[in-house]
C-alpha cells in the first residue's frame, strides 16, 4: 500500500512549482551555469585521494559559507555540512529533516596529476564527473535556494561527505548515521553521485571485502623442506573458494583480487597474502560466502599444519579481516521518494531508469530511510580513469530534478 496516493505526490510537485520562489531558484540555475562550471574547475584540481579529502573539505566549507548556509562545519570524519533552517522552527527543533548529499573524495591515489582542462561546457580531468558534477550540483542548488528566499516547512542539510569510494568504504555517510541524535531525524536522504538525469540506484549492491593473510616459519627451499608454504596453503584456500556455486538470483559474484608474497623463489615464504570481493544484492548470500571463506582458510592450513607436525617444521597461523562492508537494501517500490520522483519526472518531461548500484545510499537504505542515489544532471564518461569527463549540456533539467525532489521530500517530511 503507497503511503500517500500518486496523485497527490504529483499535485505537490505542481505546487512547488509554481510558487515564486521556486521560479527564482530555476532562474538562479538557469542564469548561471558559468559560476558552476568554474567552481567544478576548482574542485577537481584539488586532489582528493582516499583518506586525504582534507583540502578539498576546506574549499567546500568556504564555498557553503559563501553560500549563505547557517552552521557550516566539518566534523570528526572529515564531513562538511551547511544548513538551510525550516522558516517557522527554533533552531533547538528536533523533528524531521532531509540531507542532500554528494562525496567529495575520488578514486585516484595521492600524487596523481590534475591537471583539469576546461573548454566550454565539458571539463576534462580525474574526478570531473565522479564525483565534480554530484558535488558542485549540489553547491548549485544550495545557492538557488538561498538567493530564492525560498521558506523551508523542514531544515535541509547540505553535506559533502568523504570516504565513498574503495576503500573508504562509505565511512563518512556511516559516521552521519552513527550519530544517534541527528540521525533519528532524517526522513529522506538524496545522494547526488556524477551526471545525468534519466537514472536513479534505487537497489543497493551489498559487498563484503576481506583481506586474508597466512603466516609461518619460512625457510630454505631445501634445507627447511617440509616446512608448511603460506603461498601452498592460500592458493588451496582460494580454489576451493573459487569452486562454490552462485546464484542467478540474487544475483552474486566473487572476486579474487589481489594475491601477495614471498620474498625469493628459494624460499620459503613467511607469508602471503589475498584479497577478496563479495557482492551480492541479497544480505543471506553474502554471508553464506563469509561463512564459506573462513571454512576454505581453515580448512587449508589445518592441511598444511597436520603434515608439517609429522615433520616438526613449524605451523600456520592466519587472520581474516574484513576491509570493506556494504549492506544490501532496496526502496520499496511504493515509498513516498520514489512516488515524489515519479512525479517530479512527470513534471519535467523526464523518466526515470531504476538501478542497481553501491553508493552512499546504501548506507540509509539499509536503515529503512526513504534514500536514493541519483544524478546531478549533463553528461559524462570515462569515470575512474584519468580520461574522465563531463559536460554541462542540459545540466539544468538535471538540476531543476534535484531541487524539486529535494522541496516536495521536505514538504513530506514536514507533514509526516
Amino acid at each position: 500500500m503507497s503511503f500517500f496516493p500518486r496523485s497527490s505526490a504529483f499535485s505537490r510537485v505542481t505546487a512547488l512549482a509554481a510558487l515564486r520562489p521556486v521560479h527564482s531558484a530555476f532562474a538562479w540555475l538557469h542564469g548561471n551555469p558559468g559560476k558552476i562550471m568554474d567552481w567544478q574547475a576548482q574542485l577537481v584540481a584539488i586532489p582528493a585521494p582516499p583518506f586525504g579529502e582534507q583540502v578539498r573539505s576546506e574549499w567546500l566549507a568556504a564555498r557553503f559559507v559563501q553560500a549563505g548556509l547557517s552552521q557550516v562545519h566539518t566534523d570528526a570524519a572529515g564531513n562538511v555540512f551547511g544548513l538551510l533552517p525550516a522558516a517557522n522552527l527554533p533552531p533547538e527543533s528536533t523533528g524531521p529533516l532531509v540531507v542532500l548529499s554528494a562525496h567529495i573524495d575520488t578514486v585516484f591515489p595521492a600524487g596523481t596529476t590534475l591537471n583539469p582542462v576546461l573548454d566550454g561546457d565539458r571539463l576534462e580531468a580525474p574526478g570531473a564527473c565522479d564525483n565534480g558534477a554530484g558535488v558542485v550540483g549540489m553547491l548549485a542548488v544550495a545557492h538557488a535556494l538561498v538567493q530564492a528566499k525560498a521558506e523551508l516547512s523542514a531544515p535541509l542539510i547540505f553535506m559533502g561527505n568523504v570516504g565513498e569510494e574503495g576503500e573508504g568504504d562509505l565511512r563518512g555517510v556511516r559516521h552521519l548515521y552513527n550519530q544517534d541524535a541527528l540521525a533519528g531525524r532524517i526522513a529522506a536522504h538524496i545522494v547526488l553521485d556524477g551526471a545525468g538525469a534519466d537514472s536513479a540506484v534505487t537497489q543497493a549492491l551489498g559487498s563484503r571485502r576481506f583481506l586474508v593473510a597466512i603466516t609461518g616459519p619460512g625457510g630454505h627451499s631445501f634445507t627447511d623442506a617440509g616446512a608448511p608454504n603460506p603461498i601452498a596453503a592460500l592458493a588451496s584456500a582460494l580454489a576451493n573458494l573459487s569452486e562454490i556455486l552462485l546464484p542467478e538470483e540474487p544475483r552474486t559474484t566473487l572476486n579474487l583480487g589481489t594475491i601477495h608474497g614471498g620474498t625469493s623463489v628459494n624460499s620459503i615464504p613467511e607469508s602471503a597474502q589475498a584479497s577478496i570481493d563479495f557482492r551480492s544484492t541479497g544480505a543471506d548470500q553474502l554471508l553464506r560466502l563469509e561463512v564459506a571463506l573462513h571454512r576454505a582458510v581453515e580448512d587449508a592450513v589445518e592441511h598444511a599444519n597436520a603434515s608439517a607436525k609429522a615433520r616438526s617444521r613449524g605451523v600456520l597461523s592466519f587472520a581474516i579481516t574484513k576491509i570493506g562492508d556494504r549492506p544490501a537494501a532496496c526502496l520499496p517500490g511504493d515509498s513516498p521518494l520514489l512516488d515524489t520522483l515519479r512525479a517530479v519526472d512527470r513534471h519535467l518531461g523526464l523518466r526515470t531508469d531504476l538501478r542497481l548500484g553501491s553508493t552512499d545510499a546504501n548506507i540509509p537504505l539499509s536503515l529503512g530511510v526513504q534514500a536514493l542515489s541519483m544524478g546531478a544532471g549533463g553528461d559524462g564518461g570515462g569515470a575512474h580513469t584519468k580520461a574522465e569527463w563531463y559536460s554541462a549540456k542540459n545540466r539544468e533539467v538535471g538540476l531543476r530534478r534535484v531541487l524539486l525532489l529535494t522541496l516536495a521530500m521536505i514538504e513530506w517530511a514536514a507533514e509526516s
